[in-house]
């Protein structure tokens, strides 16, 4: 009898220790709705796949000098698929100054077959200068890009102009990712140019995946994307250039999704990477700030940025489904907690779906890029 009992004690420890370590995103995704993406895996050994380099050089218009444009700190990612590679726009930050804004930014390129081994090239390829938007991009530079592509080929990137007075969305397209044309703050012509000078940043336009390739939506004759920093918005266009926000009753932004006390996202709920149609409605991956003291959630550092998501209704991307409780990805590895921002960031602002996966690029505590890779077949 107590050999038969031990027997069958020995192998109910065996079997939940395989199930232990067979892989935690099991146990992971059982904690969530099945309508989110949360079985991102961090891929071995390969992170962080941007680091700053010192080495490289170009010659600035609005310093007119030669600078180490990636000097100090490589982070906050775009991401798409162009002639069937992967190519990620990071935003880089030279050594001019000491503290979070304070340096320049530029948009750096890199490209890899798989998604997770990338070469740089050695200019920048979006930056402040001397041309019509200098007044507002110098001395701050061009921040935090998203970028999306149409059916035909165009590329449509919203990033921040960052004149170290004000934050503006701001508008530039290509055709090649290479030579970009700036077309100036998103909000500019939007009810007679009121918004113009207000604080906005981060947009999401909404995608859909067409024939294995993910590009620019319609819904009802419109693009649309969710954009914000302390609060997700919404906006309208017709030509992806000039951008009208939507607005409540009493004329203000139409806030759709707020900070929630006690959550992880208690700070800020700032839009990550382009927003996609599934079966089940609009996702949106967004990072949440975790508010410091009673007010954040004590389960995650305070002030650092862990990833959300949320559901909107596919024919009213204004209207709020189902919304995480708990963040589907974290800062855990040593990079993602020492840097510009040692409170812990995963910042997403990538994501391109390559290869029957879907890969995730994000900025690691504001000083370097990571990937984490979904399967979506798993």
């Amino acid at each position: 009898m107590k050999k038969s009992f031990l027997n069958k004690v020995c192998l109910f420890v065996t079997v939940s220790l395989m199930l232990s370590c067979s892989g935690s995103s099991t146990k992971h995704s059982s904690e969530f709705p099945d309508w989110a993406w949360t079985d991102f895996q961090r891929p071995a050994e390969i992170n962080p796949i941007i680091s700053p380099d010192s080495t490289t050089y170009f010659y600035c218009p609005m310093r007119q000098d030669s600078v180490a444009w990636e000097a100090s700190d490589t982070f906050n990612p775009a991401a798409t698929i162009y002639d069937g590679k992967v190519i990620v726009l990071y935003r880089a930050e030279d050594n001019s100054a000491v503290g979070i804004g304070s340096r320049t930014s530029r948009l750096g390129y890199a490209y890899s077959e798989d998604g997770l081994h990338f070469s740089r090239q050695s200019v920048p390829v979006l930056y402040p200068g001397e041309d019509t938007q200098k007044e507002l991009e110098c001395p701050g530079g061009c921040e935090d890009p998203r970028v999306a592509v149409t059916e035909d080929g165009l590329y449509v990137m919203l990033y921040t102009q960052w004149n170290r007075k004000q934050a503006r969305l701001a508008v530039a397209t290509s055709r090649n990712l290479q030579e970009w044309e700036k077309h100036g703050p998103a909000f500019a012509k939007a009810y007679n140019g009121r918004f113009v000078n207000e604080f906005s940043k981060s947009a999401s336009i909404i995608t859909k995946v067409v024939n294995g390739k993910q590009v620019i939506a319609k819904i009802d004759g419109k693009y649309w994307m969710y954009w914000g920093e302390k609060f997700v918005n919404v906006a309208t266009s017709t030509d992806m250039i000039n951008w009208q926000p939507l607005l409540d009753v009493n004329e203000d932004f139409l806030k759709v999704m707020l900070p929630r006390q006690g959550k992880f996202d208690s700070e800020l709920t700032e839009c990550g990477p382009p927003a996609v149609i599934t079966e089940q409605g609009i996702l949106l991956l967004y990072n949440g700030k975790n508010k410091a003291g009673t007010e954040g959630d004590t389960l995650y550092t305070a002030n650092s940025y862990c990833a959300g998501q949320a559901l909107f209704d596919a024919k009213d991307p204004t209207k709020l489904i189902d919304r995480l409780d708990k963040p589907f990805y974290i800062p855990e590895s040593d990079f993602e907690k020492s840097g510009q921002y040692p409170a812990g960031t995963v910042f997403i602002e990538g994501l391109v779906y390559h290869h029957q996966k879907w890969f995730l690029y994000y900025g690691c505590a504001d000083s370097r890029v990571g990937v984490a890779v979904y399967n979506p077949t798993k």
